[in-house]
């Protein structure tokens, strides 16, 4: 707004012609309320208007300086500029990622994010590496590098629940991306009443979703930038008779898949042997090029541009040598004292007894049941301890349960209350399973009457003083052969005579608790053994996971399948299998601690079996045949190991027809050749070429172009000295207070409220505090 009396000769004004600024040649008054302005307009035509007091709200007078008068701070010109070029660092430093995150990625993780999978975008796409070539690190470098590009910022992370808390910890310790955990009680006290519309980044339980129509409902209703499904194998249906067969996490991944811009796959095993299931598992990445062509036969189709697969042996690092070393794998016999033989017939004739009462069980508690036997029959091959205190535990559960009916009404039925329904043991974590054990193998009977089960109580309890009568002989020929291999075998110690770090799995923690007592007993050091297992909170066994890796007088360590998951013990190359897990997945997760990437020294590995059990026969010639197929076929044959059926069966059904079965000669030749079958060389080249799909390799030659554009893209990124000068500079001129302490280190005093209150508007991620001491 001016006055009339602002305009005067010469001025600049807007407001007269429309919003076109015109020049004042001449002006006259007519009393003090009219003004005549005679003006020029930027073509140079001259024109005059009467203005009136009215008018002076639309007039503007202009100064008569220059447009761009140059007289602003060039200090903050130069910072807004220099912000602006980090804004768009990803232009000119193509791994941005990389020069950002706490990782030094290899060869085939640079490839697989910056030339497969950045240049399709939107992308869906199957990464099927081998287990350990660092999935998760690629996952992790996609995500930073849409996110400094702008072009995320909703992401979700479905997974198996076993892995939530490792992808978690590998996301925000690497790349510095805080994820959250949806769990039961993020999901329920969510302010919207849909925690999806209030989380951004997030991580869900793979069945959490699958099995609960309420939160795919929910899930329905929202849109991500990109959803990363780990282990999505789970994810598959089958073709049957030329019919499909859904599955409910089959129909979730439909569901992912429609919800999404950018869909990506993580997984080791996307072929199970069939090539209809394959290509209808292909049908969640593109669904009009694969859907029907399950139907259409045996064909198999080019998927190298939606999927790649590379195995273990393939890798290489950036100077061309192999990425991972040599594993070899030993089996130590040994043969069971007489009181422990007389102890196994005697438990496995009970288990036996008791499988057979369950057959007569309606389904659910048929499984409750059958998983309960097998986890006693476990325990018994496991250490003298763990049969002894898993009996006294069944025998007083049982005890209290009898206690609780002949108190109340004496019903003629006895049902136990606990089920164990959907049983999988790859998607459950360790720490939980192990839990769910406890309460199962305590409680769950196949008695159906008090009579029965006062019956199974006497059983229990002769059982048990057999048990405690082995535990007191101190027999134990199971931990004689680990005593022998501890102080005998020569792989056990390093040229300068130390003892090597090595790592011992158990599937029981009373075992556990057993042998740290033993080998600490043995070796004369307390400090010299720690162990780590599933009832330790995730923070205690990273202090565990630290101990093991950089104490140099803790030699050993003693777990159970807990630290099996989201643990890297490659610190060690030495492992004991002191108990063998049914699922061969475990096996092969287990060998993956310290056969992973960083890993220097050949990996050995023993498997304590013994040969006179009825599930240790099967073990045995399961270890033999990969024995003899090693040879020819390498260290892959520990790649397809949790991929082997047996006559269409899992690995845990034929253990159990074992102890079941197995003293009929004729049911033990017919195992013996569902083993031979099973891992004969040309059934293991078949699942090796499964295994491999695409013909994509790492050669040197690939190595080495890949090294080169990554030293010429060194000189491109933005320097640590450019962004602390800039940090610096631009953090005072906002009021902050900042001072060096010793080198690479600063205390922050003073945080300015612009800042804390950016921070707030933000509102996610940790708070920004008002003073650091060092950082």
């Amino acid at each position: 707004m001016a006055r009339l009396e602002d305009i005067t000769v010469g001025a600049i004004v807007v407001g007269i012609a429309g919003n076109m600024p015109v020049t004042v040649v001449a002006v006259k008054w007519y009393g003090n309320a009219v003004l005549e302005v005679t003006f020029k307009d930027a073509c140079g035509q001259l024109a005059s208007q009467l203005l009136y007091r009215d008018d002076e709200e639309r007039l503007d007078v202009k100064s008569d300086s220059l447009p761009w008068s140059f007289d602003a701070d060039p200090n903050l010109l130069r910072l807004v500029s220099e912000a602006y070029r980090i804004k768009l660092a990803h232009i000119f430093d193509p791994y941005l990622a990389v020069h950002t995150s706490a990782i030094e990625p290899l060869p085939h993780q640079i490839s697989a994010v910056y030339q497969e999978m950045l240049p399709r975008l939107p992308l869906r796409y199957i990464l099927a590496d081998d287990p350990g070539a660092g999935k998760t690190i690629m996952t992790g470098l996609f995500l930073k590098e849409l996110l400094v590009r702008g072009d995320l910022k909703r992401c979700m992370i479905v997974t198996p629940g076993n892995l939530v808390e490792q992808w978690q910890d590998e996301l925000y310790r690497k790349f510095n991306l805080r994820f959250e955990i949806l769990t039961n009680d993020r999901i329920e006290s969510a302010v919207s009443g849909n925690v999806f519309t209030e989380v951004n980044l997030c991580i869900v339980r793979l069945d959490k979703l699958s099995r609960n129509e309420d939160i795919k409902g929910k899930l329905r209703v929202t849109d991500w930038d990109l959803i990363v499904v780990d282990e999505a194998h789970k994810m598959s249906a089958t073709v049957w008779g030329g019919e499909i067969k859904y599955t409910k996490r089959f129909q979730l991944g439909r569901l992912l898949s429609s919800i999404t811009r950018h869909f990506l796959l993580l997984t080791a095993t996307p072929h199970n042997g069939k090539e209809e299931d394959f290509q209808l598992f292909m049908s969640l990445i593109d669904q009009d090029r694969f859907e029907g062509v399950a139907r259409s036969g045996h064909r198999a189709v080019d998927v190298s541009d939606v999927m790649r697969r590379l195995v273990k042996e393939d890798l290489l690092k950036f100077d061309g040598t192999p990425l991972f070393p040599e594993r070899r794998a030993y089996t130590v016999n040994y043969d069971l004292s007489p009181l422990e033989a007389r102890l196994y017939t005697a438990v496995t004739e009970y288990v036996q007894e008791e499988f057979n009462r369950a057959d007569q069980l309606n389904s659910d508690r048929k499984t409750t049941v059958g998983f309960a036997l097998t986890i006693l029959q476990r325990r018994l091959a496991s250490s003298p301890e763990a049969i002894y205190q898993s009996l006294k535990r069944r025998r007083e559960r049982l005890e209290n349960r009898l206690l609780e009916e002949r108190l109340g009404k004496r019903a003629t039925e006895y049902a136990t209350t606990y089920y164990y329904d959907d049983y999988d043991d790859d998607d459950m974590p360790s720490a939980e399973l192990e839990d769910i054990e406890e309460i199962v193998v305590d409680q769950a009977s196949a008695a159906q009457t008090i009579s029965e089960l006062e019956a199974e109580i006497e059983t229990l309890k002769r059982l048990e003083r057999m048990a405690n009568d082995v535990r007191q002989s101190g027999e134990d020929r199971k931990w004689d052969e680990l005593s022998k291999l501890l102080q005998d075998d020569d792989n056990m110690f390093g040229n300068d005579g130390m003892r090597k770090k090595l790592i011992i799995f158990t599937e029981h923690r009373d075992t556990l608790r057993y042998l740290t007592d033993k080998i600490r007993s043995l070796l004369g050091n307390d400090k010299a053994v720690i162990n780590i297992h599933g009832g330790m909170l995730r923070d205690e066994r990273r202090k565990v996971e630290e101990l093991f890796m950089q104490e140099k007088d803790v030699r050993i360590l003693i777990a159970t399948d807990a630290a099996g998951e989201g643990i890297n013990l490659q610190r060690a190359h030495l492992m004991v299998n002191y108990d063998l897990p049914w699922n061969p997945n475990r096996l092969e997760q287990r060998f993956g601690r310290i056969h992973r990437i960083g890993q220097t020294e050949v990996c050995h590995l023993w498997n304590l079996v013994s040969r006179e059990t009825r599930e240790g026969m099967v073990f045995q010639r399961l270890f033999e045949k990969l024995e003899q197929e090693r040879e020819t076929l390498k260290g892959k044959v520990f790649d397809v190991l949790g991929k082997v059926s047996f006559d269409n069966k899992p690995l845990r059904d034929l253990l159990i027809e074992a102890i079941r079965y197995g003293n009929d000669p004729a049911v033990r030749d017919r195992l013996n050749r569902v083993v031979d079958h099973s891992l004969n060389h040309d059934e293991l080249k078949r699942l090796l070429e499964e295994n491999a799909l695409t013909k994509e390799t790492m050669d040197v030659h690939r190595v080495m172009a890949i090294r080169e554009e990554m030293e010429r893209m060194e000189a491109h990124k933005l320097q640590p000295h450019f962004i602390e000068s800039f940090f610096i500079e631009a953090f005072k001129s906002v009021g902050g207070k900042i001072h060096a302490r010793e080198k690479g280190r600063y205390e922050i005093t003073s945080v300015p409220f612009a800042v804390r209150n950016r921070d707030m508007q933000i509102g996610f991620g940790e708070p920004v505090l008002s003073r650091y001491e060092r950082v």
